[in-house]
């Protein structure tokens, strides 16, 4: 959904300004295998295309993943969601969020875009089945007007997909 960029109006900060820049220029360098970046003006809100791996069962499937940064980035971690159509895996909703727990709780500032990414990866390649999670439709109608994956109380339970 691309206008689940509310909580990011704010303008980014020095320290995430610089960081986001020197990210961008490793990307650019040496871009994850299975992503690349659209390049935009806005430094702020990163689309990312994903190619599914080889192998897997979203093998050559591509998505887009919409990334917004905060004010305090890499001090809080950015928004990470699916634009539609969200790929179908028990830990992505219908509106493209990502229950992944270095997202929410697990973030690090050690973490970048790349490591996102490089992890979205492998929780799709480690899927067995493609189905939504069994919550999907409350949650998502909970999620109605706009509101953040990053409002979200998850409770991360299962690491086998």
């Amino acid at each position: 959904m691309a206008s689940s960029g509310a909580p990011f109006h704010k303008a980014l900060s020095k320290i995430a300004c610089k960081r986001l820049q020197k990210e961008l220029v490793e990307w650019q360098m040496n871009p994850p295998t299975g992503f690349k970046h659209k390049v935009t003006d806005n430094l702020q809100r990163w689309i990312i295309e994903v190619i599914g791996a080889p192998g897997t069962l979203y093998a050559n499937e591509t998505y887009q993943l919409q990334v917004d940064f905060p004010e305090h980035y890499p001090m809080e971690s950015p928004q990470v969601i699916f634009l539609p159509p969200a790929p179908l895996h028990p830990h992505i909703y219908s509106n493209g969020h990502i229950c992944l727990d270095i997202l929410y709780d697990s973030w690090s500032p050690a973490m970048t875009v790349s490591s996102i990414c490089i992890s979205i990866l492998s929780m799709l390649s480690s899927s067995t089945e493609k189905q939504r999670p069994t919550d999907n439709d409350r949650y998502v109608q909970n999620c109605k007007n706009g509101r953040s994956p990053k409002e979200t109380r998850w409770w991360f339970h299962d690491d086998k997909v």
